[in-house]
């Protein structure tokens, strides 16, 4: 049976590209309606570049076809097998195969990024060349962040362990992912950057902002996101998700990068304003949420469009008592973007300070207590309804989140198939208001991812 094996937003958050046992197919968010499917064999991978006709493939390691451990796979649903294709022109521009399972790929413009378990592939977009190899810890997780904007040519990923000689005696052993330090490496200097002191616990994701200047991190504890400037690495923010340990699952930024969302396994989603750092000019204004991120890639060709309408509803959250470019290949596909298309608030239950009695204090402590007596907590929140009986027996619910680059709406990708999109009030804050629930399988499609 044909089941959700991959699902993801492509870069400003228009489409959602799935993978399944039978193939894979593109949705456009807004108006909601999928506008291409293949089924052409199980994909593990599928990625999009922008609103263009450029999809990256990976096939998936669970089907017999594609055994990992076969020296020569042959068969186009490897797991260790890349194929770039123009569905536009249903041609597959280039086939790369790698010594192991391919994780994750990232791409933009200019760069495309390839995460094997203990190495990351760094290739030309223009011509497929193969700039540079990176060898890393073991990153089973593919824990990785590329700069959608080719001007910020910034990947972040799990810094290498320091050596024994160098670590603290009373340091706990890190974990195969690291110890919670992010290297910066430059895709056009093929350089490392800078190194970030994320946390002291082994990372579980990154992601970077539309424009590439800002760092989103996440442990695995869960319980704290931090955001750092890009590539000065200074610390400008912390954000408390809650006090229980929960896994992120997702971190998205919105276009304009005022807004920072985080999905856990807990089945909730959390959102922070982010302006400019303490001690800079007044904070950018929510209105800034609409700013454009426009990118161009020559001339296009986009997916039809399908109308379709959205159902109303509400959502509830449960962990409000415990936390508050020879000629680019990028260049040679078409893109044109899609067409476009009252919250409920709960009182908080936690002791409030006055804000004046917060800050004064925390003048006098040192930086460290200053960020423990003032936490930045969310200003708004939702929580997904619950698992769909026919795929509760599918494992833990994962997550994808997005930020709508035109209406201010945060959207989820949920394992059981479905996609959700959530009204916020950038004003008030509170719980998101879901305004529309959709199907992302065909009729007798499985969940599974």
């Amino acid at each position: 049976m044909s089941g959700m094996l991959f699902a993801n937003f492509n870069q400003d958050y228009s489409c959602v590209s799935v993978g399944t046992r039978k193939g894979y197919s593109i949705t456009n968010c807004d108006p909601f309606g999928r506008v291409y499917t293949q089924n052409d064999g199980a994909r593990g991978i599928v990625e999009m570049l922008f609103c263009t006709s450029l999809i990256a493939l990976v096939g998936a390691p669970d089907t017999p076809s594609s055994s990992a451990s076969s020296p020569t796979p042959n068969a186009s649903t490897s797991p260790r097998k890349l194929q770039i294709v123009n569905t536009k022109r249903q041609s597959t521009i280039c086939e790369l195969l790698f010594p192991s399972s391919i994780l994750a790929v990232k791409l933009n413009r200019k760069t495309l990024v390839i995460i094997l378990e203990t190495e990351i592939y760094v290739y030309d977009m223009s011509n497929m060349r193969l700039l540079h190899v990176l060898e890393t810890v073991p990153n089973p997780e593919a824990i990785c962040a590329l700069s959608p904007a080719a001007e910020a040519p910034y990947l972040a990923y799990p810094a290498p362990l320091p050596s024994p000689a160098l670590a603290a005696p009373a340091s706990p052993a890190p974990t195969a992912s690291g110890s919670g330090d992010v290297m910066l490496f430059s895709t056009r200097a093929l350089a490392p950057v800078n190194v970030l002191r994320a946390h002291r616990s082994p990372l579980a994701l990154l992601a970077l902002s539309a424009n590439g200047s800002l760092l989103a991190t996440a442990s695995v504890k869960g319980t704290v996101i931090r955001v750092f400037g890009v590539p000065s690495a200074d610390k400008l923010y912390e954000f408390r998700r809650g006090a229980r340990e929960a896994r992120i699952q997702s971190l998205a930024f919105n276009g304009a990068g005022t807004l920072l969302a985080a999905a856990s396994e807990r089945g909730t989603v959390h959102l922070w304003r982010v302006g400019k750092p303490h001690g800079d000019a007044a904070n950018k204004s929510a209105g800034n949420f609409f700013s454009p991120f426009s990118l161009v890639l020559g001339t296009a060709d986009a997916f039809p469009v399908a109308n379709a309408n959205g159902n109303g509803g509400t959502s509830e959250d449960a962990d409000r008592n415990t936390s508050r470019d020879d000629s680019s290949i990028a260049d040679s596909v078409d893109e044109t973007p899609f067409a476009s298309g009252s919250s409920s608030s709960v009182r908080r239950r936690s002791l409030r300070l006055p804000s004046s009695l917060t800050k004064a204090a925390a003048a006098y402590l040192p930086a460290t207590l200053a960020g423990m007596w003032e936490p930045a907590r969310d200003f708004a929140w939702l929580r997904l309804p619950p698992l769909v009986a026919s795929s509760a027996g599918a494992g833990e619910r994962r997550c994808v989140v997005g930020l709508s680059s035109t209406t201010p709406h945060v959207m989820v990708i949920s394992s059981d198939g479905y996609f959700y999109a959530y009204s916020i009030d950038l004003e008030r804050g509170g719980e998101c208001v879901l305004v529309k629930q959709y199907s992302l399988l065909e009729s007798g499609e499985d969940t599974g991812m």
